[in-house]
């Protein structure tokens, strides 16, 4: 990591305006925004027992309404 430190005499929005230039020019800020909201792979065991749930969770579901315990609700739009 780069310091960065004011120059004699230097008016402190120049400084800043240097630094967000060398910070501009490095790349860093662009790939820590591109990194930020990685998320990380889902292996593929726990993707099939997230299926599973899913089904599970769907198939009772659909028994509720079948025996009229859940009432039917209009699928959302939006």
């Amino acid at each position: 990591m780069a310091e960065f430190k004011r120059k004699k005499g230097e008016s402190f929005e120049s400084f800043l305006r240097r630094f967000n230039k060398k910070l501009q020019q490095s790349g860093k800020l662009y790939l820590a925004r591109q990194i930020q909201h990685v998320q990380p792979r889902i292996n593929k065991t726990q993707q099939k027992k997230r299926a599973l749930v899913g089904m599970k969770l769907k198939s009772k579901r659909e028994y509720l309404k079948k025996i009229g315990k859940l009432k039917e609700e209009p699928k959302k739009r939006w």
